[in-house]
């Protein structure tokens, strides 16, 4: 899906807000249908069978499945930072720098968009099937929701664009700061996008690069103290 929906944007040539615009709009029309139609259970949802065998990733035990979910990290995080050192990942970055100059050097930047949202959405995929398989329900709200969309846009900035630990970074970040927000309101409902909308303004105003760029910063400010320091 993610192939197709950045085959036809990209295609027309949307980048920036307007594609984002467009995967958004693609979500909601995806939570109308799905809150619509019987075969997704509509408005009501689907409840998923309880079977409790490895072969549907079902366990008795929610250990085996924190292990799981860990492996599917990890593997995301060994594919994300091996197209970080590879070719391709330095197609990504003159892409995104650039996408005028990448192609005037020979960057296919089609094929290099479609083969990012490519991958992107298998892990997405693979996330919401864990998800699936654990709390064994799932409607057009949680599968499709704006705020899914916002959350994992959330992550990436909140802990810095464009590196490898950065959106794990922001997502602990934000759902740490969540949860113990919760814990001292009294689980007040609205606080999370309360407590998002803040960090994000705090972001974008003070750390550009996110947290990993902010903490990247101070350290060489600190190196460069410490040089002089030395000399």
């Amino acid at each position: 899906m993610g192939w197709i929906i950045g085959f036809l944007s990209f295609r027309a040539g949307l980048r920036g807000s307007y594609f984002a615009l467009v995967t958004l709009a693609f979500a909601e029309v995806m939570r109308i249908v799905a809150n619509s139609w019987g075969l997704t259970g509509g408005a009501a949802g689907l409840l998923l069978e309880l079977d409790v065998r490895a072969a549907n990733l079902q366990f008795s035990s929610r250990a085996a499945f924190v292990w799981l979910a860990t492996a599917v990290l990890g593997v995301a995080l060994i594919v994300t930072q091996w197209i970080a050192n590879s070719r391709f990942g330095a197609h990504l970055a003159a892409v995104r720098e650039n996408e005028d100059a990448a192609m005037a050097l020979g960057v296919d930047v089609l094929g290099v968009k479609l083969r990012a949202i490519t991958v992107s959405g298998a892990f997405t995929a693979a996330a919401g099937c864990l998800y699936l398989q654990y709390f064994l329900y799932i409607d057009a709200n949680i599968g499709y929701g704006v705020w899914i969309s916002v959350e994992a846009l959330l992550a990436a900035m909140v802990g810095g664009k464009g590196m490898v630990l950065g959106a794990l970074v922001g997502a602990f970040t934000l759902h740490g700061l969540g949860e113990v927000t919760k814990e001292l309101a009294g689980r007040a409902p609205g606080i999370d996008p309360a407590i998002y909308g803040m960090v994000l303004i705090l972001v974008v105003a003070f750390a550009p690069g996110g947290i990993l760029g902010l903490m990247q910063k101070l350290s060489r400010l600190a190196r460069r103290v410490g040089n002089r320091g030395g000399a």
